[in-house]
């Protein structure tokens, strides 16, 4: 592998920014475009089935497009895998803001998606090759910052542009910082080409049809009521087929496989991948419950909706900063158990919701889960990447992406599922007790009367929102109790040694 030694990197900091402009304009870009939906709607006459389209095409491009990575930087070398990733992406972000139909925004999207799944991996494998073991924690964490920028400051600065501005500058904001991103790259990041290797066509094939369908079904179960629909039962048969073609091939086939075999044989990254995960569950699932419930319960404008929750962004920059000079010093697992332990508590704070409740808890709950998310982001990256040795990184950083991608997909998916499920559940409840005999209903407000269909109707719109609060609440019960379960798996994970014996031999030195 031509890679220049570690120590021998003059322009570090400037390599460090460049590929964290890039990095962060692909994970806004992951949650930017969805608060902007209702405005693409109707400027491209779309109905609300296709207009999903928009998110979907680019997720489901970027989860297929991401395993290939490893393979392209075997190729055509890992600096020339950027720039073109990132000419592509800043392409195509061009095309997303000057579509002026819905098939032109959809295949925008695509190529947004293609050319942007490398782009997270290779920053990790980027600053995991250019600094000492030493400093890989600080690394983690400016990493982690900033693929959690996207998630949490996604919908506010989406909403802004599109209320002050136009739902097109939510992609036209991409051109400049992929012109800045772009010239540091091609300017200052040297070439890293690793010995190339066949392509598993058939492997490639399997897995990209595995998790294309996987994503499909996570995308639109909701949408089209889960199992009840065709499509979502064919989807469903599809994956599952196309993953046990997948893995018995991998299991069987001589020579090289599309992943590399090498990977499942390290115990702390399969550990650190399943934990990226339960991550991915938690913080997608819990970011995905929040937005719907402060606009459509309290009534909060789009602006502020991102204003409140800003504070998850503020504490999980603070724990990033705090745990990158810790991780070198304190056992990782412990780390981990605190941050999945201040997780929990924010969850826990948040069953106390209420329709009545001003915005400090949700301030205070999202301040504390944004600093469980950064004591265990960090740690969980050094950790999975402690023990594999350096000439593995490019095939397995793009494997621990995309594992946490799809933990995001599916946490999502489970949340909107049981709050569905859980409004309909709590409605039939509660519309049991709205009956002649409940004494209680002669305390209601005139404009409630059952007695008149207006007041019916204005009673069972109170019913309906109380029945989303007890839904909300369950689902966020839920989040919690995964996140305590998650905590004794943290002993599957090797503790590492540091120290200068280590340092030679690669930094780490598992016992």
């Amino acid at each position: 592998m031509s890679s220049p030694d570690k120590d021998h990197f003059p322009h570090k900091g400037m390599i460090t920014i460049s590929i964290m402009l890039a990095t962060i304009m692909q994970a806004l870009d992951t949650t930017i475009a969805n608060v902007a939906l209702p405005h693409m709607q109707g400027s491209l006459q779309a109905s609300q089935d296709q207009i999903t389209w928009v998110l979907t095409s680019y997720i489901v491009a970027a989860a297929i497009a991401l395993p290939l990575t490893g393979w392209l930087c075997a190729q055509w070398g890992r600096r020339k895998v950027f720039i073109i990733s990132v000419i592509g992406f800043t392409i195509a972000s061009a095309l997303c803001g000057l579509a002026t139909s819905l098939p032109g925004i959809v295949f925008a999207r695509l190529l947004q998606g293609i050319f942007g799944a490398a782009l997270v991996p290779l920053s990790q494998a980027v600053l995991l090759d250019i600094n000492p073991p030493q400093k890989v924690g600080q690394a983690m964490a400016i990493w982690g910052a900033g693929i959690m920028v996207g998630p949490i400051l996604g919908p506010m600065l989406g909403g802004w542009l599109t209320e002050n501005f136009d739902w097109r500058w939510v992609f036209f904001i991409n051109l400049p910082v992929g012109v800045f991103a772009l010239y540091g790259i091609w300017r200052y990041l040297p070439e890293n080409k690793p010995k190339a290797q066949p392509l598993d066509m058939f492997g490639f094939i399997a897995l990209s049809v595995a998790i294309g369908l996987l994503q499909m079904f996570l995308d639109r179960g909701e949408l089209l009521d889960w199992f009840d629909s065709l499509e979502i039962q064919l989807e469903a048969a599809g994956a599952l087929i196309a993953f046990a073609f997948f893995a018995v091939h991998t299991a069987t086939v001589r020579g090289t496989s599309f992943v590399n075999r090498e990977l499942l044989k390290d115990r702390n990254f399969v550990t650190g991948c399943l934990f990226g995960f339960v991550v991915g569950i938690v913080l997608y699932g819990t970011m995905a419950l929040l937005p719907t419930f402060l606009q459509t319960l309290l009534s909060y404008p789009v602006v502020y909706t991102g204003m409140v929750t800003a504070p998850r962004g503020i504490g999980t920059m603070l724990a990033m900063i705090v745990v990158g000079r810790l991780v070198t010093k304190v056992d990782l697992r412990l780390i981990m158990a605190t941050g999945f332990s201040l997780t929990a508590i924010a969850l826990w704070q948040m069953t106390h919701v209420t329709l009545q409740m001003d915005s400090s808890l949700i301030i205070w709950s999202g301040f504390i889960q944004g600093l469980g998310i950064g004591f265990t982001f960090v740690p969980l990256s050094a950790a999975a990447f402690a023990t594999l040795p350096s000439r593995l990184r490019n095939d397995g950083t793009p494997f621990f992406s995309l594992i946490r991608n799809i933990g995001g997909s599916v946490g999502i998916s489970i949340v909107q599922a049981l709050l569905t499920r859980g409004v309909a559940q709590s409605h039939a409840q509660l519309a049991t007790l709205v009956a002649p005999g409940n004494l209680g209903l002669g305390d209601l407000p005139a404009a409630m009367s059952p007695a008149t269909q207006a007041g019916l109707a204005a009673l069972n719109m109170e019913v309906t929102r109380q029945a989303s609060l007890i839904a909300y609440i369950n689902d966020f019960w839920i989040m919690m109790a995964v996140t305590v379960m998650a905590i004794p798996a943290l002993m599957f994970l090797r503790t590492v040694r540091r120290g200068p014996a280590a340092a030679g031999a690669g930094g780490d030195v598992p016992h």
